[in-house]
This record gives structure tokens, C-alpha cells and sequence, in this order.
């Protein structure tokens, strides 16, 4: 096993914990218990800049099949000496969310960045990567994974298999004791349910938690349901379906079962069908599953950063792969990205009465994509906690995938300060304006 050095090691779940300085994470055979990366500690740190590289060694996964020889190259830019720091886009800068001006490599060696992978008009511009990462190396994208169940179910709509005004219950009628009786799909893919369930990752007993050890991200307690979907089940109502929006990990979940019910096929090969193969990945990615092999729908995709790149390449086209060549291809309905990235007529005001408004302003999330308003036009993002992001800046034909492992789960800090990094090198790219929002 390869390890990681570690300098300071409390595990913030276990304070006792500590890590010896100096010492490698899983280094050795057996790795010293001091440095060993648990089913308890892995999602902490120092831990988790491992376990974010190596997550189907601590949690078992399914195989999302990628393109392999099929694979759609990814095109040099034809920019010499553009792929380390110190890079004139490296020198780009910005004005952090603190004031002080930064530059991009100031803002990737500040925020944990274990890779980043930067496109102009489908051509790579800017790959590097962190200790233990390669081009091969798939890292988990925590939610970065909705984006894709979104994909999915664009799909699924078009062939007929379902309809985002369905009702949950004519697919999955085991939650019609559950709060989420009388939901639709549509308030699945907005995270507007009226369920009961607290995304609050610093509290112990918060609804996100309970379903993390139901679907075996942390060691299950006596009298948690064993699976997610039977967790799912046991959710309790809180407030009408339709209101604001409230971040939800659960109803991603229930949205990929009600995926896998209209189609018959389980999110990992479905992911691989419609969506990991069609964008020419070059890697197989993978999916956590829990205890009972249930996808983790909400987050659970590990995946390499350049084909997270192809990803977002084919979201700036609209859906399209090969955009304007001779091999051009439909992946995503155009009609679903176009509603996304308009919006609800009242998207806006349900999303400025959540907690995320006083970082975003502006903002609204809409079929499982957040879109922020930037210095050069609305952005598309899809965002993971830790710091996993997807950027697709449409005014400047910009494509740009950041991998980390942020010490907290939400750092409003890191994140803004990475956004306005992205959109100052896309400016510059693009040749135009980059004023800092």
C-alpha cells in the first residue's frame, strides 16, 4: 500500500486518534493502527486524503465500464509550458473572498487540491495533480454524483420510462408511509420535498449521518435500518412538498431508485450506458454501495478528473459530444440541460430562502445542477462537499474540474475563492474581461 506523510493527525470524530508525526497513512503490512484508515475515520482528516483515492479499499463498489480504447482524446492546448505551477495561468489573478488578491496557483496550494484539470474549447490547457494522483486515478466526487443521476433520469424521461411529474410512489410505492408520500420526481431533482432531514455534517445525530451508517459510509448503531432505501422508507414528514429549497442528500438517493425501478438496471450500468461510455471516458469509474449492494446514488462516484473534465465538456455543449465534427453525438436531451439552466420561474426565490443564499446570491439549483452568477455570465456547477467541483463557464468556453480534500465538508472560503480563480483564467483564456464578482 502507498502512503501519505502526515504532519498534524487528530481525526476530528475521535480527538485520541492522533497520528505520530511523520508517519504514512497505510503504510507498511499491516499499516501501524495509528495510521490506518477505518470505516470510522475515513471521511475525517488526515485520513480522508487517502480514503478519497482509495475509497473502494474502506467501502465496497460497484464498476462503472468506460469507453477504454473508445475514449475521446483530450486535445493539448497549443500553449507550451502550461501544466505546472508557476504557468502564466498559474499567475492569473484574482481578489479572494477576503480581499486579498491570490493567484490561481495560490488559490489550488491553499485549498487542498489533490487535481485540477482546466479546458478552453474542449483543449486541455492545465493538468496537475497532488501526491498519490495521476490520470489514472479516480478520487471520490461526493456530490459531483447527482449531476450524473440527473443525466440519467434526462435520459430515462426521453425514452418514456418515466416523467419528472410522476409521483415517487408509481415506482417505488415502499415510501408511501414515509414523508415522502405524495412527492414527485420533479421535487427530487430541485431538492424541494418537504421531508425531514438535516444536511448538518458537524452534528452526530443529524438525518444525513443516520443515512451515511444505513448505507455503510460510517459503522452502523443498534436500531439504524440496515440499506439505504430501507432508511429511506423511515423518513418522516417536516412541511409540504414544493416549497423552498432545502439541500438533501436523501432525495438523490430515492431519485436513482426510482431510476433503476422505471428502467430495470442498476445506477452503475445505467451511468455506463448512458452517460460514461457516450462522453468517451477514458476510465472505468465506480460507486460505493452499501451493506446490501444499493448504490450511494447522492455521492458515491469515484472517477479520474479528466473524465470528469469530459463530463463537463459535454455539459458546456449543450449535451453534445464531438460538438461540430463529423463524429458529433446527443448524450443529454438539450431540452433538460436548457431547462436547468433556465430555471423554474420561481427557482430563484426558492433558492434565496435557503442557507446556501448568503454564499451564492443569485443562485438557484435546478435538475440536480447548482448555477451561480459570475463576473462573465451565469456559470453551471456541480459541487461535492470537500471540494469537489465541476465549472462550466459558458461565456468563456471554459471547462474546469477541482479534486480535494478540504479539512471541513463546507468551506464557503474555498469555494468562492476557487470560483472566482476559474473565472478570472477563463477570462483570460477567452480574452475577455475577468473582473472578479
Amino acid at each position: 500500500m502507498d502512503g501519505v506523510p502526515v504532519v498534524n493527525g487528530a481525526s476530528s470524530s475521535d480527538p485520541t486518534s492522533a497520528v505520530p508525526p511523520g508517519q504514512r497513512l497505510m503504510a507498511g503490512f499491516p499499516p501501524a493502527p495509528s495510521g490506518q484508515v477505518t470505516l470510522a475515520n475515513w471521511q475525517d482528516p488526515p485520513f480522508s486524503s487517502w480514503a478519497f483515492r482509495h475509497t473502494r479499499e474502506v467501502i465496497p463498489t460497484h464498476r462503472i465500464p468506460g469507453a477504454g480504447p473508445a475514449a475521446i482524446p483530450v486535445q493539448p492546448a497549443d500553449r507550451p509550458g502550461l501544466t505546472a505551477a508557476g504557468s502564466p495561468v498559474g499567475s492569473v489573478t484574482l481578489t479572494r473572498l477576503d480581499g486579498t488578491a491570490a493567484t490561481l496557483d495560490d488559490v489550488l496550494a491553499s485549498t487542498h487540491t489533490d487535481a485540477f484539470v482546466l479546458l478552453h474549447d474542449g483543449r486541455l490547457v492545465e493538468e496537475r495533480y497532488g501526491e498519490g494522483m495521476a490520470p489514472h486515478t479516480p478520487h471520490l466526487v461526493m456530490s459531483v454524483s447527482k449531476s450524473l443521476v440527473s443525466c440519467v433520469t434526462a435520459i430515462l424521461a426521453e425514452r418514456g420510462l418515466l416523467d419528472p411529474q410522476d409521483l415517487v410512489s408509481r415506482f417505488v410505492p415502499e415510501i408511501g408511509g414515509s414523508g415522502y408520500a405524495g412527492a414527485t420526481l420533479r421535487h427530487l431533482l430541485d431538492m424541494r420535498t418537504g421531508v425531514a432531514f438535516r444536511e448538518a455534517y458537524t452534528e452526530p445525530d443529524a438525518e444525513v449521518r443516520v443515512m451515511e451508517r444505513s448505507m455503510g459510509w460510517r459503522p452502523l448503531t443498534a436500531g439504524d435500518p440496515v440499506g439505504v432505501y430501507g432508511y429511506l422508507a423511515t423518513v418522516r414528514p417536516d412541511r409540504p412538498h414544493g416549497g423552498g429549497f432545502t439541500y438533501r442528500s436523501a432525495d438523490t438517493d430515492l431519485l436513482g431508485w426510482v431510476c433503476e425501478r422505471a428502467a430495470g438496471v442498476r445506477m452503475a450500468d445505467l451511468i455506463s450506458e448512458l452517460v460514461w461510455r457516450p462522453i468517451g471516458a477514458e476510465f472505468d469509474a465506480e460507486l460505493t454501495c452499501d451493506p446490501v449492494g444499493t448504490a450511494v446514488h447522492d455521492g458515491g462516484v469515484c472517477a479520474t478528473a479528466r473524465d470528469l473534465a469530459r463530463f463537463g465538456q459535454m455539459l458546456l455543449d449543450g449535451g453534445l459530444v464531438g460538438a461540430g465534427t463529423a463524429a458529433e453525438r446527443r448524450v443529454v436531451p438539450a431540452s433538460w440541460l436548457a431547462d436547468a439552466r433556465e430555471g423554474a420561474p420561481d427557482s430563484r426565490e426558492a433558492f434565496a430562502t435557503s442557507d446556501h443564499a448568503a454564499t451564492m446570491p443569485g443562485a438557484w439549483y435546478r435538475n440536480k445542477f447548482w448555477f451561480i452568477p459570475g463576473s462573465n455570465g451565469t456559470v453551471l456547477m456541480c459541487l461535492g462537499i470537500h471540494g469537489q467541483m465541476v465549472y462550466v463557464d459558458f461565456a468563456t468556453r471554459t471547462v474546469a474540474v477541482k479534486l480535494s480534500c478540504w479539512p471541513d465538508a463546507l468551506d464557503s472560503a474555498h469555494l468562492i475563492d476557487a470560483i472566482r480563480a476559474f473565472g478570472a483564467v477563463g477570462a483570460q483564456l477567452a480574452g475577455v474581461p475577468g473582473m472578479p464578482r
